[in-house]
């Protein structure tokens, strides 16, 4: 099930048993700054303690969001039990960032949990009616399979990539369509996702074939949807069977592109690839349509509070690319750790640990899952960037 998305997309407070010292925890740590230093002949500077701020957001998030059987993570922390599968697909990357952080088996055990729950509250299969949504289940799922060697992932990526190319077809060019029911409209969404799938697939298992379609779907994505000059990229074709572009700015379609760029680089070390993505982040750490005062904007909530997550993932992905120039590096990594900062401060509800869709300001009202989920990706993102030297 979608939510209604910007435009075009058909777009409880549950009791939380944290224990006080929880509580008095992560308000010890993870609060906004500690009182004026008395002390005037030295200024002590408030530190970052992102991983202690993921690891509360992460306890809070699953205490919050969780369904009451246990299946899956429902719409919103305001009485929304619905099941909505693209978020869920994104709440079990966010527990592996968790895992691959911690090493705890509490992780492992919760990603289990939910690859199963989300074959249950779909009523039994894991392939929906959105080729996107699949491609984010299909791509957790294998990244699960590689980290864990659980071959009940790579099943679950087997059958899904499967599912996925049925999406495949010559309308437009080429691409992935959207859903089965609109198989002329392509967008980004779902031919990054692919293309990501299949150039993964391909380093796991050698075959030729899922590096050529990985390639073709990335030729597809540059020609058709992506402006060469400033490397933005826009959001679907032929929505209304008229060979249109939808001039649609989102940060999650930047994300993609940027992936896809870094996994065929990965492969293939053409330096085409690489300046790619390098365009294309450099317009999305700039771009008024995508960013404001160095910070990504506000998409509101429903399916348009996930899309900063996205661009987050991959655009740490390349930041900590070792090929990276040292001044591109510097300039993602600032970037990344200015949002991150910034949420830190002042985007966080305290004590509830909500997160807001604008990382400038407090919550206020519902949040929804997808909101959250941005949120604890970019924590997460930036403990990993502090852990590996590349942010304060």
């Amino acid at each position: 099930m979608k939510f209604k998305r910007i435009n075009y997309y058909t777009l409880t407070i549950s009791t939380l048993f944290i224990g006080l010292a929880l509580l008095s925890c992560s308000k010890k740590n993870d609060s906004v700054p500690p009182p004026k230093n008395t002390d005037t002949t030295t200024v002590k500077p408030f530190v970052y303690n992102y991983a202690s701020l993921a690891d509360t957001l992460q306890t809070f998030t699953y205490g919050t969001f969780k369904s009451a059987d246990g299946n899956y993570f429902i719409q919103n922390n305001s009485g929304n039990n619905t099941f909505n599968y693209w978020p869920n697909a994104h709440m079990l990357d966010v527990l592996t960032d968790a895992y691959l952080r911690t090493k705890s088996g509490v992780y492992t055990q919760r990603m289990k949990t939910l690859l199963n729950g989300i074959k249950i509250a779909n009523g039994g299969a894991y392939p929906n009616e959105f080729y996107d949504d699949m491609g984010w289940l299909a791509n957790a799922s294998l990244r699960d399979y590689n980290i864990t060697s659980d071959a009940d992932y790579l099943n679950v990526a087997q059958i899904l990539y499967a599912e996925i190319k049925g999406g495949s077809n010559s309308i437009t060019g080429g691409g992935i369509a959207w859903q089965r029911t609109q198989l002329y409209y392509k967008n980004i969404p779902s031919t990054g996702n692919m293309t990501i799938l299949a150039a993964r697939f391909y380093e796991l298992q050698n075959k030729p074939e899922d590096l050529a379609l990985a390639k073709s779907l990335y030729n597809w994505m540059k020609a058709k949807l992506v402006n060469p000059t400033s490397g933005v990229v826009l959001d679907g074709i032929n929505r209304n069977q008229d060979g249109q572009v939808d001039n649609w700015i989102f940060t999650y379609n930047q994300g993609l592109f940027i992936g896809s760029a870094v996994e065929l680089y990965n492969i293939t070390k053409d330096p085409a690839y690489l300046q790619d993505a390098i365009l294309t982040a450099n317009n999305a750490i700039a771009d008024p349509n995508l960013t404001a005062n160095g910070i990504f904007k506000s998409e509101g909530q429903g399916d348009g509070g996930l899309f900063k997550g996205v661009a987050v993932r991959y655009l740490t992905l390349l930041a900590e690319l070792p090929d990276l120039d040292a001044a591109d590096k510097i300039k993602y990594a600032n970037f990344l750790q200015k949002n991150a900062q910034t949420l830190y401060l002042k985007g966080i509800g305290r004590p509830s640990m909500m997160i807001s869709p604008d990382w400038n300001i407090l919550p206020s009202g519902s949040t929804d899952l997808t909101t959250q989920l941005s949120g604890v990706m970019m924590i997460e993102a930036a403990a990993k960037l502090k852990a590996d030297g590349e942010i304060q």
